[in-house]
């Protein structure tokens, strides 16, 4: 059982490092005829890709459910695999909550109010809180850049995604019209630097994505993060006492530590001060 968690905070570490990468390209159009010779060119595929995160970064708010799991590449080249379950709420200009629970039962919240970051764990019973006031995009980065806490496939829940996307896909392609998807998807296949992704959009007037792969084809064993959407919902009714933390009287405040640079001190933030 130790051996398990090692491996999982191993990996888990792996995602923070990657976080910064996610969703930056998808994987070539294998298996298809000569178009791959084309890949980048696919003028539909960017439109449809296009569409997809301006749906996202331009509602007022929504809700999904994204169930993913995530490898961790063993010393001998072995895949072990990991899985999570996040519900997000969000609500644009300064509203979000994410519900988590791993695959081992552990489960976590992480709730922004506009002011205030706060992260529990609930099997510790312990949570962290830093003063951040401003939006949700400025909460996530601080999360996932300055506090390095895992947040899968970040990017994609900025107000800027529709713009990044567009500089960080080096190509990307069509790949088939997949029909045993529920609904009926658009499959795309494309590039980036350091990763190669896959995603499957929603057809009709709602583009969102139903599934994401991406492969870190640069890391040892190129592993792998899958993502399925489940349940969307766009500007979802959300009472404000789902964005209100209210500690267990069991639970045990505890201080962020803001990861420095090495040979630095560390810094702790309490209530958003060192």
């Amino acid at each position: 059982m130790n051996s398990n968690k090692q491996i999982r905070s191993l990996c888990t570490i792996t995602l923070v490092l990657l976080g910064a990468m996610l969703l930056t390209a998808l994987v070539s159009h294998a298996g298809k005829e000569p178009a791959v010779a084309t890949l980048g060119q696919d003028t539909e595929a960017r439109e449809i890709l296009s569409k997809m995160a301006d749906a996202l970064s331009q509602a007022a708010g929504f809700s999904v459910m994204v169930r993913s799991s995530y490898d961790a590449v063993q010393e001998d080249g072995q895949h072990i695999e990991f899985g999570e379950k996040r519900n997000i709420l969000l609500q644009r200009p300064d509203r979000l909550r994410v519900d988590v629970e791993r695959s081992d039962g552990d489960k976590g919240l992480v709730i922004f109010d506009g002011q205030t970051i706060t992260a529990f764990k609930a099997n510790d019973k312990v949570y962290a809180q830093v003063e951040k006031a401003g939006s949700v995009d400025n909460a996530i980065v601080h999360l996932v850049r300055d506090l390095q806490t895992p947040f899968p496939l970040a990017r994609m829940f900025l107000s800027t995604f529709s713009g990044d996307i567009e500089k960080w896909a080096e190509s990307v392609s069509y790949v088939e019209d997949d029909l045993l998807t529920n609904p009926p998807t658009d499959h795309l296949a494309g590039r980036a630097a350091d990763v190669d992704f896959q995603v499957w959009v929603a057809q009709g007037e709602l583009p969102l994505p139903q599934r994401i792969i991406l492969t870190y084809r640069n890391e040892p064993g190129q592993p792998q993060f899958r993502a399925d959407f489940i349940d969307w919902a766009l500007e979802p009714e959300a009472d404000a006492a789902r964005f209100t933390f209210a500690p267990p009287e069991d639970a045990e405040k505890i201080l962020f530590l803001a990861p420095v640079r090495q040979g630095s001190p560390p810094v702790v933030q309490e209530g958003g001060k060192p």
